[in-house]
């Protein structure tokens, strides 16, 4: 059954999100802080822009957001034009962004008093994800909320989890992020050591992937790795944004992340040699070649 939806915030993950919601027959209005990229969307899938999230949200059955970081997030919500003063109760507000645990429950708190949903649903899945319609969505929230919403998410997800209460989904995305980065450290360091020790690293690459050493990173990143070629997906400057979230939760939990915390600082290093756009894979530049 179609539904009346807002998509706001229309980046490299929250354009072909809000595409593949209208492909899926609902009826999309979206918001865009840049103006004519919300209408380059309304001219390739239909529906309306409009011009404030407020005006966007009026009247929609579901609410989506896929910003930067908690202050875009706080403006396009409870900013003076902000979604959450239109939004109907009844509603449900599902929350894209890669934010803080505190501003997901804060929002909730919010949400509750004006009598409609809020999910935290960040994703994982890169660019490539968002455009080919399979993100993984870890959601936090009420089981209500989230039964109503998932036909909905389900329209750019391959797959989709309740995972607890309001922060949850923003605590696993970090859990996430945490293993992408020790994850493409080792990858960087194994491809750089079989280089120089004079390996075929495409022959090496073909026979490992199908052991222990298998991951995400590994099947979708190394060809591109071995090549220098680092335009593939999610940008450093997001990474370190996302470390940091992570690194400032783990002193609220009392955990310790020693390897995070150094991976983070060589991402400081490939910010500092101009590579803020270069993909997460890029850690590979720092080690030296024979």
């Amino acid at each position: 059954m179609s539904k009346k939806v807002t998509f706001i915030g229309l980046g490299v993950m929250g354009y072909p999100m809000a595409g593949y919601i209208a492909k899926a027959g609902h009826d999309v209005t979206v918001y865009n802080r840049t103006a004519a990229k919300a209408e380059k969307w309304v001219g390739e899938y239909g529906g309306k822009h409009a011009a404030t999230p407020k005006e966007a949200a009026k009247d929609s059955d579901f609410v989506f957001t896929c910003v930067g970081n908690d202050n875009d997030l706080k403006e396009v919500t409870i900013g003076e034009h902000g979604a959450f003063h239109s939004v109907k109760e009844g509603a449900i507000f599902i929350d894209n962004t890669t934010a803080s645990a505190k501003i997901a429950r804060e929002l909730k708190t919010e949400a509750t008093k004006r009598k409609f949903g809020f999910l935290d649903a960040p994703v994982s899945g890169g660019q490539a994800g968002a455009e080919n319609g399979a993100l993984t969505v870890m959601v936090g929230g009420d089981q209500t909320d989230y039964d109503k919403a998932e036909p909905v998410i389900d329209c750019y997800a391959k797959k989709i989890k309740l995972l607890g209460s309001s922060g949850s989904g923003q605590l696993a995305k970090m859990v996430n992020q945490i293993c992408i980065a020790g994850l493409v450290q080792g990858l960087s360091e194994a491809i750089r050591f079989g280089q120089n020790a004079g390996l075929n690293m495409e022959d090496v690459i073909e026979v490992i992937s199908k052991g222990a050493a298998q991951s995400w990173q590994m099947e979708n990143r190394y060809k591109t790795m071995i090549t220098d070629k680092f335009d593939y997906g999610f940008a450093v400057d997001w990474m370190r944004k996302d470390l940091s979230i992570a690194m400032e939760e783990a002193k609220n939990n009392g955990s310790s992340l020693p390897v995070t915390e150094i991976v983070d600082t060589f991402y400081a290093e490939v910010q500092k040699n101009g590579g803020n756009r270069f993909d997460t894979s890029s850690l590979i530049t720092l080690l030296p070649k024979k």
